[in-house]
């Protein structure tokens, strides 16, 4: 080589020399440059780490492994806490505050099943721990106590009016009186009827709307069996229209739970009018003899 081309070569030498030593103090801190895909974040990190940002301002915390707690609840004052140990979603929490907050309450266990999402057997299992506080009820049934007094108080000077010093005795054997015209008057007459059974035969043929058989008498608890063959049963009872009340008009005859009035309006919401309870006979809250005991009672 020259003397030009050994300048050359030893120039080419020195800058490579140079650019070894500053790579190696002036690179990443492990000795090891850093790639551009190293120092750019993965759309994969980014994305987890909106994931447990957004976590961190979640107000409930949602673990699909708890096992749901069953023990008393009143829905009106029951906490976050104890409404998510029950099994409810946090979604499902949020609506019952929101219910409260705009001033809702809930005055019968059968208003918590119009929960949003509350499935027929969550509800039937929570049904029995439901617990309404009486400062909920209706200040009307205050009205309602004095009422129940005030005829307690009827029944008894009743029976010592005029007409109950008139008929001191007992009807005989082979006499008779018209269940759905009678009053508690006549109805103590009977043998083994006094004042109390006399207002249950008079209340449970107003719920029912009139009796259509003596033996419904025996739905009235410990109800005496001989003073069955005194009464009979002539006048024809009240109709309901199943095709035309509501769930909450449905679900206040005996005979009619809620479960019942919900299968009568999912059907007429689903095919329209019945024309017989026989439509319902699918429906597993409508056994046959659930359709006999109501079919005297119902209209279409």
């Amino acid at each position: 080589m020259n003397r030009s081309d050994r300048k050359i070569a030893s120039a080419a030498i020195a800058i490579a020399t140079l650019a070894f030593i500053a790579l190696y103090f002036f690179g990443s801190d492990d000795g090891h440059t850093t790639s551009s895909a190293d120092s750019i974040p993965s759309v994969r990190d980014s994305s987890a780490a909106r994931r447990t940002q957004t976590s961190r301002h979640t107000p409930y915390q949602v673990e699909n492994d708890r096992l749901a707690e069953r023990f008393a609840f009143d829905p009106n004052t029951a906490d976050s806490t104890q409404l998510l140990r029950l099994g409810l979603q946090p979604w499902q929490v949020r609506n019952i505050y929101k219910y409260r907050s705009r001033g809702g309450i809930y005055r019968r266990k059968e208003d918590f099943a119009r929960l949003y999402g509350l499935t027929v057997k969550q509800y039937r299992e929570l049904e029995p721990y439901i617990r309404i506080s009486p400062d909920y009820l209706p200040a009307s049934t205050l009205v309602d106590k004095r009422q129940q007094r005030d005829s307690s108080h009827s029944v008894r000077d009743t029976l010592h009016s005029p007409a109950a010093l008139r008929y001191p005795v007992k009807i005989k054997s082979g006499e008779h009186i018209e269940l759905n015209t009678t009053d508690t008057a006549q109805l103590m007459r009977v043998p083994g009827i006094g004042s109390y059974y006399a207002r249950q035969i008079v209340r449970h043929g107003s719920r029912l709307g009139g009796y259509v058989s003596i033996d419904q008498l025996d739905e009235i608890e410990n109800f005496p069996q001989d003073a069955k063959q005194y009464f009979t049963v002539h006048a024809s009872p009240q109709k309901l229209n199943v095709n035309r009340l509501t769930l909450q008009q449905l679900r206040q005859h005996p005979y009619i739970n809620y479960y019942q009035a919900k299968a009568i309006v999912d059907y007429r919401r689903l095919h329209g009018k019945l024309n017989s309870l026989n439509d319902l006979r699918l429906s597993t809250d409508f056994p046959p003899e659930a359709i006999r005991r109501l079919e005297p009672y119902v209209e279409y």
